[in-house]
């Protein structure tokens, strides 16, 4: 059977996102190494070889790209450099822009009422975005005991916000901030159900005398949903938070959501490689961004900024004798020509971080890998399969805890463990309640709100202080 190629795919991929999938030559380390493949109708390999075939009916019929969890394992490991996840995001939204069946359709229903939210409000609302899709999907029975345990706990905020100011071009800029007073974009789940890592956040910025300043009007990152549907949108909702920092004084900025970070990073990588869509950015946006603030993570600001050794000059209350798993999930690192990350595959410093307040880091199999993502509130199942291989993997290495610093990955792996079966719970800890516990700021580390209660096992190895 004879097969004619079509490069018309192939080129239109190439314009809308530069990756030229004629250099796929099949090693198939991009399927190897997926951790969605059990979920998938054809392998990322196969997808790649459709497209450069001009296979339009099997591509934009297969359920992988809407399946994707947008781990960056794919891209990170591609010999040839490819992004593959940007052709994955560039099949969805091709889709949706011709108007053809969905083939995921409750992935469809997700991005779309999390875009329109957010272009509503500037800001995602979760319980929101919660209640409508699984209203919409017929599922809303799923996760009333999540939204009812996180309201109880006060861990999230019942109401949405509202941002009214946004980037106005041609506005008086602020002097430059002092060195110690820093941009803080918390995003939106740190004002929504990870509010206990805001509150840490802050406490241990506040330790080492730093006093973090969200950007006046700062709007959502667009997350996965933004990436999926609207490169541009994609690029731009990062950017104007920039141009919100830059313009009120900020020359650095810390980032506690992982997902946030990667998005900054991905737009800024784009906006600084591709010529046109930075003219296109700029002008959408009224003002050309001057590239003069500094975006890291909250966990690089506190390794690089801070330092291990001063971390461990301040702690007040050593957490000795407690294991934990230092789990970094798909974003802080990868790829690692956004990240600037050098040991993506196996990073240590959160293991360090730990380290200097007493704490025992287990080496372990998982820490970079994939919880699912967005995945979990579309297709449970996804959450079930990962998320328990990465408890299962963490307590078979020693682990009391894992210690996370995302909170997609703190939600995921904490509220659904009843439906993974784990027993006993495992708490999931963000790495900055347990250093505001060994700084001396319990109150602060907002233990309580976690959904599986990590005090009896704080208290174990600090000893009852009540």
């Amino acid at each position: 059977m004879s097969v004619e190629v079509n490069t018309g795919l192939a080129e239109r991929i190439q314009r809308a996102t530069g990756e030229n999938v004629y250099m796929c030559y099949q090693c198939v380390k991009c399927t190897s190494g997926c951790p969605m493949m059990n979920f998938f109708d054809m392998a990322p390999n196969q997808v790649m070889r459709a497209a450069q075939l001009g296979l339009e009916d099997d591509v934009f019929n297969a359920r992988t790209p809407w399946m994707c969890a947008s781990c960056q394992t794919c891209t990170t490991r591609c010999p040839q450099g490819l992004d593959i996840a940007k052709v994955m995001d560039f099949i969805v939204s091709e889709v949706v822009e011709r108007g053809l069946p969905a083939k995921v359709p409750e992935v469809a229903l997700f991005n779309k009422v999390f875009l329109r939210d957010v272009n509503l409000l500037g800001r995602l609302y979760e319980l929101g975005l919660m209640a409508e899709v699984d209203l919409r999907n017929w599922t809303i029975m799923r996760d009333i005991p999540l939204a009812l345990a996180l309201v109880g706990k006060g861990a999230i905020h019942p109401l949405p916000e509202l941002s009214r100011v946004r980037f106005h071009p041609g506005a008086a800029k602020a002097p430059p901030r002092g060195e110690m007073e820093i941009g803080y974009y918390p995003g939106c789940s740190l004002h929504g159900m990870a509010s206990a890592f805001d509150k840490s956040a802050r406490a241990v910025l506040e330790a080492f005398g730093y006093t973090p300043v969200e950007p006046k009007g700062w709007v959502c990152c667009g997350s996965t949903p933004a990436h999926r549907l609207d490169e541009r949108a994609a690029v731009r909702l990062p950017m104007i938070n920039m141009q919100l920092l830059d313009q009120q004084g900020f020359r650095e900025a810390a980032l506690p959501c992982a997902s946030c970070f990667s998005r900054f990073r991905v737009a800024l990588h784009e906006w600084r490689t591709r010529p046109e869509l930075r003219e296109m950015i700029d002008k959408e946006m009224g003002e050309a961004y001057p590239d003069r603030v500094e975006v890291r993570s909250l966990l690089d600001f506190v390794i690089q900024r801070v330092g291990f050794e001063r971390v461990e000059q301040e702690v007040r209350v050593p957490l000795r004798g407690l294991k934990v798993a230092c789990y970094y999930g798909c974003l802080l690192t990868r790829p690692p020509k956004v990240t600037g990350a050098v040991d993506y595959e196996y990073p240590r410093g959160l293991d360090r971080l730990m380290q200097s307040i007493g704490a025992a880091p287990v080496e372990w199999d998982l820490k970079v890998a994939c919880c699912g993502g967005s995945l979990a509130m579309t297709r449970p199942e996804v959450l079930l399969e990962l998320g328990k291989r990465i408890i299962d993997n963490a307590r078979d290495r020693g682990a009391q805890a894992i210690v996370v610093a995302c909170p997609l990955c703190e939600i995921n792996l904490q509220g659904h463990q009843a439906q993974m079966r784990v027993e006993p719970r495992m708490p999931i800890i963000y790495f900055t309640q347990l250093m505001a516990v060994a700084l001396g700021r319990e109150k602060e580390a907002a233990l309580g709100h976690n959904l599986v209660d990590p005090r009896p096992l704080v208290n174990s190895v600090l000893g009852d202080r009540s």
